[in-house]
């Protein structure tokens, strides 16, 4: 199975290791060289340094042949560009992108994007726990 990672930070860098110790081929690109550094040394998938709107750059990772495409980079709008390409222009099978705004990932969810929000998981998260305490309180 061969999957893009789109986006090197925290989050892109754990799921491309995370998908290459479960045995994925991944190919990962990023904007900065550096961030191949949190790959560690041993990384042994792709790396390819540029701009994941480069049509290009999508083919030299391979995209045509890609079974996922993950895009985890800072920005929501070039993730949702870079998602809706990787889905329509080239027909990859799982597309994932994170969002960070709830209303946005809330439109392109409900348009057949899978969306990843963690804006919204947060907010879930801690408006539960503060309802539960109200429970507790004296």
């Amino acid at each position: 199975m061969k999957a893009i990672v789109i986006g090197c930070g925290r989050v892109g860098s754990t799921v491309a290791l995370q998908l290459q110790g479960s045995g994925w081929d991944v190919t990962v690109l990023d904007e900065n060289e550096d961030a191949l550094g949190r790959l560690g040394e041993s990384w042994s998938g792709g790396f390819l340094v540029g701009h994941g709107m480069d049509l290009a750059l999508l083919r030299d990772a391979g995209i045509e042949e890609a079974d996922a495409v993950v895009v985890t980079t800072d920005g929501d709008n070039t993730n949702l560009v870079i998602a809706q390409a990787a889905q329509k222009q080239f027909e990859v099978p799982s597309v994932v992108v994170r969002v960070l705004d709830p209303a946005r990932a809330q439109f392109y969810a409900s348009r057949g994007l899978r969306i990843v929000c963690p804006t919204s998981a947060a907010i879930e998260t801690l408006v539960g726990y503060v309802r539960r305490a109200e429970g507790t309180a004296a």
